[in-house]
């Protein structure tokens, strides 16, 4: 499993084509290099980027814990899928991404791709810099998060 690490600026084209920071395609191997599946974050106004071995991986959890014959989980599943888009890397390690997606989180000539765990966000670069907070405001979250958790044992 991919574990990407670093935020990148990265500029895009007139045609909505940012490239991949070779840091990233680094710490992919050579097979999850080939085809990622992209899509509005749930959370937050920003895109999400999963090598198609993580979009996989995620599939599976979804299909374990779905039912498509439940009204709510059909709905879940529906707005969950809606506007994913699969895309690769052009031989100049280019990523074209749908000007649909771009649109949806007002993306325009900066970016910024942040890795997270096994995804990449590709976020507009004004809209990164508000949501990253303070070191204060961090420092409670993390205690909050992680301040009860037994960091010595595996469970």
């Amino acid at each position: 499993m991919t574990n990407f690490i670093g935020d990148y600026t990265c500029k895009l084209d007139s045609k909505g084509r940012v490239l991949l920071p070779s840091a990233f395609k680094k710490q992919m191997s050579p097979a999850n290099q080939e085809s990622f599946v992209i899509k509005k974050d749930i959370f937050a106004k920003c895109l999400v980027i999963f090598p198609i071995e993580e979009w996989n991986r995620q599939n599976d959890i979804i299909r374990a814990k779905t039912n498509p014959y439940n009204r709510e989980h059909n709905q879940f599943l529906r707005t969950f899928y809606k506007g994913t888009a699969e895309i690769s890397l052009d031989g100049n390690n280019r990523l074209l991404i749908p000007k649909r997606l771009l649109d949806e989180i007002e993306a325009e000539n900066e970016v910024v791709l942040a890795g997270q765990f096994n995804k990449i966000e590709l976020w507009p670069k004004e809209n990164y810099h508000k949501v990253i907070s303070g070191d204060d405001e961090f420092a409670s979250l993390a205690e909050k998060i992680l301040g009860g958790l037994n960091l010595e044992s595996n469970e």
